[in-house]
């Protein structure tokens, strides 16, 4: 849609890595990105994250001998400061718990009849 659009155009020079949950290396290439500070799109989820999401989401490095770390999963991976991390969904008017509002950025970037109700009314 329109986020996904405007994410690949902001991110166009920067090694773009666009992902899915249902990838089975969707970890590795987050792991990656990680490290070595390129942006990540995750795509097209419903209204609940992954648990390995979490530590991500909440910014939950440790310094280390100098350097900045970050435990995804079972693995320890170093944390560059230029990494960025953009999520999407298709979703029309999509409800998240307040445990996960409270750790993101919610952009809607599509105003439908229906979501405008919903917001008006809600």
């Amino acid at each position: 849609g329109q986020a996904n659009k405007w994410v690949k155009n902001m991110e166009k020079n920067s090694k773009l890595a666009v992902i899915k949950l249902s990838d089975s290396s969707f970890v590795r290439t987050l792991e990656n990105a990680i490290q070595f500070g390129t942006p990540v799109l995750l795509e097209n989820i419903g209204e609940e994250l992954d648990p390995i999401l979490e530590p991500l989401l909440l910014k939950q490095t440790f310094r280390q001998g100098g350097v900045d770390y970050m435990r995804l999963g079972e693995n320890v991976i170093e944390y560059s400061p230029d990494f960025r991390f953009y999520i999407t969904t298709r979703l029309r008017n999509p409800h998240y718990l307040p445990e996960v509002a409270v750790k993101v950025s919610l952009l809607n970037f599509m105003i439908t009849v229906e979501g405008l109700q919903d917001q008006l009314l809600g």
